[in-house]
């Protein structure tokens, strides 16, 4: 049975949970690790008992040479992402990419068609899809929930010097804004439920912490093609634990984060019905379902299938990103699609 050989770009905070997702699937070997420090490289290979099967490289260009390599993980910070994944990309290695795609829409655009030239398999790191709670609500959507007329996605994550990402999260030349940095996946979320175009956007945003380079708080209205509106959230703002919620009002019935509501499959029911699932409740990348998202993946390599959440599909979470930013910024609503 055939190997692939996985490079891991960073050492970062995230890096580790790949290096552990990938090294438990049957199909994949961590062979490289990318860093500008051959020491730090070393120690995360050591970290991760990799041995010397692990070569560590200092010069990302002399990694995609590598024979070995058949997949690159990016998870560097996000203003390296674009030219990492175009290199990648004309390299004709598989890509894993960490969100966001990148910082500006332009740098999205050169991506996706650099991806889409070189026919490699991505998907882009919005590891919630295989969360429990999103896992479930999925299932449940057809039957007990229905056609959504209605949602709201939130992302409140007060990340402070205490969480490793701080100090380049806070700066919009590598972080972006409170969306980029994290309210992204409250964006791809919603799209991954909702199954619509969005049509419109229009969003307000306000700055409360001088730490931050960006407005710390945007609140945003989606309007879909299919008549549906929405709202998310994004917050570096909030002073309480990490906060995801997942409100769904469908035709048939709610769903409330880990309560349901559906009568019209319930006989008698007559209060929200609690789901026993865990829910995405933390924002330690430890609580987060790497070796499901890992194990989807390389299904997909190995099987020769689409991944759910491939860069083309990241794109339009892309777009939604920068049109709240443009319309928190000026104040109008923002019609998509933006020209590309």
């Amino acid at each position: 049975m055939k190997k692939y050989g996985v490079m891991i770009v960073g050492t970062g905070w995230v890096s580790g949970e790949h290096i552990r997702a990938f090294e438990m699937n049957e199909h994949a070997e961590v062979v490289a690790i990318v860093s500008r420090s051959y020491e730090k490289g070393r120690s995360k290979a050591d970290e991760y008992n990799l041995g010397e099967r692990c070569k560590i490289y200092t010069d990302y260009d002399e990694g995609l040479k590598d024979p070995n390599v058949d997949i690159v993980v990016i998870c560097t910070p996000n203003n390296l992402h674009c030219e990492q994944t175009i290199k990648a990309a004309k390299a004709h290695k598989h890509i894993l990419l960490e969100k966001p795609v990148a910082l500006s829409w332009e740098d999205t655009l050169r991506m996706d068609e650099a991806v889409r030239e070189a026919g490699v398999k991505t998907l882009v790191g919005y590891v919630l899809h295989y969360n429990p709670l999103f896992m479930t609500a999925k299932k449940l959507q057809k039957d007990f929930i229905g056609k959504l007329t209605y949602a709201e996605t939130d992302y409140f994550h007060r990340v402070m010097s205490d969480i490793p990402c701080y100090e380049w999260t806070c700066k919009k030349s590598v972080g972006g804004s409170s969306l980029l940095a994290g309210g992204c996946h409250a964006v791809d979320a919603m799209r991954w439920f909702m199954q619509d175009e969005v049509v419109s956007v229009y969003a307000q945003s306000s700055k409360m912490r001088t730490d931050l380079e960006f407005d710390g708080t945007i609140a945003i209205i989606l309007k879909f093609k299919n008549g549906a509106v929405a709202k998310v959230g994004s917050s570096y703002d909030f002073i309480s634990p990490y906060v995801f919620n997942l409100h769904l009002c469908g035709d048939k019935g709610t769903l409330w984060n880990d309560k349901l509501w559906s009568p019209g499959m319930i006989p008698e029911q007559r209060d929200y019905m609690q789901l026993p699932v865990l829910t995405p409740n933390s924002g330690d990348v430890k609580h987060h379902p790497f070796p499901e998202e890992v194990e989807h993946f390389m299904d997909c390599i190995v099987n020769d299938k689409p991944t759910d959440c491939p860069l083309s599909d990241a794109v339009k979470t892309q777009e939604i990103v920068f049109a709240a930013d443009l319309s928190a910024a000026t104040g109008e609503v923002v019609h998509l699609p933006l020209k590309r």
